[in-house]
């Protein structure tokens, strides 16, 4: 049996202690010391990384586990069943191949990051023919090509390509403010049922997982209309040409929107959230009072609260 977990610091100098008289000799390279405890060998590792090797391995790490939870609040079984299952995704996305070469429609959103601008979101078909055309254009994730090839290739894809675009503008996301998984939801929801309401004849409905599947279903439970049979994985844009394509879509038509709002008060709107946005912000305030960020900007991000106090 083998357990291997990363210890705090404090813990760390504990082992230190706790092992001293039961070292052996020699220490592999890299390690602080290594020693043994009844059926159990110990290694302790510079990085603060720790191995327990033998029959007894469980009990004797199981101390240790106990001590970072009472010292720490760490849950160690915890931590280490999540990066099993982060292995085990890894893998998984590796060898997923099932979207090669099937006729598909895959939705994604842009904007949801963003302090100014709207949220859009696009669902596409890509059906077998059009996979060449995609490819031969280079489509993959917009996050991935720059504004300047999305410019040139997104109008080809949207003439091409059947899609279904929502574009959630300032004033109505700060009118019905909610949590931004449901918004996504929501809007996903729309865009997938006009697709597939056009479009049948696809082998699946992919989305980029941004919440738990019964997350999602429970934002859209009360939607009029819903479309419930979806495939969802991460990385979706890797792996998924009609979501690819969705998400520069998606990028054109946001680009376009805050080119709108860059005409209107003749100023070249920064992306994001950090800083220089609350700088501008503030800038946007002074000339025109706090009523445009309701118009241009998401009110409920934590760059409101900051604008203002750089505004005192």
């Amino acid at each position: 049996m083998t357990i291997v977990f990363k210890v705090s610091d404090n813990i760390k100098q504990k082992m230190i202690d706790y092992y001293f008289d039961k070292r052996r000799e020699k220490t592999p390279p890299y390690a602080i010391f290594q020693a043994d405890e009844a059926d159990t060998n110990i290694t302790l590792y510079e990085s603060g990384k720790v191995m327990f090797q033998g029959l007894s391995a469980d009990i004797d790490a199981n101390m240790w586990k106990d001590l970072e939870k009472s010292l720490n609040g760490r849950d160690i079984d915890a931590e280490l069943a999540l990066e099993e299952a982060k292995k085990k995704d890894k893998k998984e996305e590796e060898k997923d191949l099932r979207f090669i070469n099937v006729s598909t429609i895959g939705s994604d959103e842009v904007g949801t990051g963003d302090y100014f601008g709207p949220i859009i979101v696009t669902a596409s078909y890509v059906s077998k023919e059009n996979i060449a055309y995609l490819n031969g254009l280079g489509v993959r994730d917009s996050k991935k090509i720059t504004d300047q090839k999305i410019l040139e290739i997104a109008p080809s894809i949207i003439k091409k390509i059947p899609h279904s675009t929502y574009i959630l503008d300032n004033k109505s996301y700060n009118d019905n403010p909610t949590n931004m998984n449901k918004i996504k939801a929501i809007l996903h929801n729309k865009v997938l049922c006009q697709m597939t309401d056009k479009e049948t004849d696809y082998k699946y409905v992919v989305v980029d997982q941004f919440c738990l599947p019964r997350n999602y279903f429970g934002y859209i439970y009360n939607e009029p209309k819903k479309f419930t049979k979806i495939t969802f994985t991460t990385k979706a844009e890797d792996k998924c040409l009609s979501v690819a394509a969705s998400s520069i879509i998606c990028r054109y038509i946001f680009l376009q929107e805050m080119k709108k709002i860059e005409d209107k008060y003749d100023i070249f709107i920064k992306k994001g959230a950090g800083i220089d946005v609350d700088k501008q912000g503030v800038m946007l305030v002074k000339k025109y009072g706090m009523k445009v960020l309701h118009d241009i900007a998401k009110l409920n991000f934590k760059n409101t609260e900051k604008i203002k106090e750089l505004l005192k």
